[in-house]
């Protein structure tokens, strides 16, 4: 992972972290306003004391995820976007058609926090969470792209010695999505799983994820240079979605394992369909008999992502299927709290394998406001995620 070389600001400094004087430390914030504008910046913020149940993490690590760029950019064209401010509180500015701005109507002129997850240490600590005092945790609750965030501890979970904050940043998102992925397959009888997008970061963990409980897994991927790189994980079947083969070899894919059940993170265009009417098809090599309605074995594809703007294409496959949307969060919230903790425990230990995230570079606060930084990120390619560290230019970094 390389660094990107900027102007960030220096804040707090490190001597009055753990002193009784008020922290204040920079947040950024994204902004959508009325007149059509998309508005980045950072301001000024205090986190107040923590409360008995409460603590103040200094981050040192938290991911663009595609989830946070989603909130952070909206539907602003960054290929048009311009910075300005200050080396201390840079902006970014960027149009947004106007088409878009009835469907954001709920968050239109309000200053919004950004990042769903991050890591980095506990500097403060309230009565009841003292025994995390200079833990290094992850953390998951919003508004994560800020130098200092005061959360309830058991929003934190401590990493294993010897993990670091950037290890550590995306030990949420991404590794109980793949866990739950799973999970859901056997909660709801499936025996296989389909994947689209499928060399993203999420794509390679459930490859060895997959590889480690023996679960037949089906890879979806748009390039020749994709399939590489899931191949050399070990990964069976890869198919590219590009290629004039690609329904036939599905077919194939799809009755050798088995898979009644796809997570699609691309949310748009005809592969959905695609491989909708494959599970169909696949099945009906080994029907028996003519079902006028199809077969009755259930056929679910569940969308996590929204990579492909455009509208899902759907053919008809009979009666027995089902498209719905899935979200980790729901996923987590619906098998409760107990069998939640076992998945952390999971992803704990296996951040530096099964886990690992991989980052192109590590930027501050700063650079995620240079357009030209902002406008790689937003592309959300494959194998060029960036990791976010609030510290930076703070002495820590």
């Amino acid at each position: 992972m390389k660094e990107h070389q900027s102007n960030a600001p220096t804040h707090v400094p490190d001597e009055a972290l753990t002193s009784s004087e008020r922290l204040t430390g920079l947040e950024l914030r994204s902004l959508i306003t009325r007149q059509g504008e998309l508005e980045l910046s950072l301001v000024e913020v205090d986190p107040g004391d923590p409360t008995d149940d409460e603590v103040i993490v200094r981050v040192e690590a938290t991911p663009l995820n595609p989830s946070d760029i989603g909130l952070l950019i909206g539907p602003a064209d960054i290929g048009k976007a311009t910075g300005g401010g200050t080396s201390n509180r840079p902006t970014l500015r960027a149009p947004v058609p106007e088409a878009t701005l009835g469907a954001l109507a709920s968050r239109v002129d309000q200053s919004m926090p950004v990042g769903n997850e991050g890591a980095g240490v506990v500097i403060r600590a309230g009565a009841r969470a003292s025994d995390l005092l200079g833990k290094t945790v992850s953390m998951v609750g919003g508004a994560m792209y800020t130098q200092y965030r005061r959360i309830h501890r058991d929003a934190c979970f401590v990493l294993d010695e010897g993990i670091t904050p950037a290890q550590g940043a995306a030990a949420f998102v991404n590794p109980l999505t793949v866990l739950g992925m799973v999970e859901t397959m056997r909660r709801e009888g499936h025996h296989a799983i389909v994947h689209t997008a499928a060399a993203s970061s999420v794509g390679q963990m459930l490859v060895k994820l997959c590889q480690e409980e023996g679960v037949a897994l089906v890879n979806v991927v748009r390039s020749e240079a994709q399939v590489q790189v899931l191949q050399n994980l070990g990964a069976k079947y890869v198919l590219n979605s590009t290629s004039p083969t690609f329904e036939a070899d599905l077919i194939d894919a799809l009755a050798a394992t088995g898979a009644t059940l796809c997570f699609d993170a691309l949310g748009g265009g005809p592969v959905t369909g695609t491989i909708l009417s494959s599970m169909e098809k696949a099945l009906g090599r080994t029907a028996k008999e003519y079902k006028r309605y199809g077969s009755s074995v259930h056929k679910q594809i569940y969308i996590y992502g929204v990579l492909d703007p455009r509208p899902i294409e759907l053919p008809r496959v009979g009666m027995a299927w089902g498209v719905g949307g899935w979200l980790v969060f729901d996923f987590l919230a619906k098998i409760g709290p107990l069998a939640a903790q076992k998945l952390r425990e999971r992803v704990n230990r296996g951040l530096r394998t099964t886990f690992a995230s991989q980052y192109v570079a590590e930027i501050s606060l700063a650079d995620a406001l240079t357009p030209s930084v902002a406008s790689q990120y937003a592309k959300r390619s494959t194998g060029e995620k960036y990791l976010i560290n609030p510290a930076k230019r703070l002495g820590k970094a």
